[in-house]
């Protein structure tokens, strides 16, 4: 498995868990005081943005979930829905 697939782990749960929370990334921007540019980091597929276990821990509190729900890798059908869907 390649190092990097984490971030893409992490980034496809703070996307999913940041719109179950009905917020968009200017939004999340602002609760946590991180720069929107960042969050679109994260979140997109294409790059691996590195952060803190600070930073993660941040956005667990703001989205106000368990820290290891932004770790969780997807569901196989999570990921062929995502297949599916695209």
């Amino acid at each position: 498995m390649e190092e990097n697939y984490i971030y893409y782990v992490f980034g496809k749960n703070l996307k999913k868990y940041r719109k179950l929370k009905g917020l968009t990334q200017e939004q999340l921007a602002e609760k946590s005081l991180y720069a929107i540019s960042f969050i679109k980091n994260i979140e997109s597929e294409k790059v691996f943005q590195t952060f803190s276990v600070g930073t993660a821990y941040k956005f667990a509190q703001v989205l106000v979930i368990p820290l290891g729900k932004l770790f969780e890798e997807p569901e196989a059908s999570e990921e062929t829905e995502e297949v599916v869907n695209q």
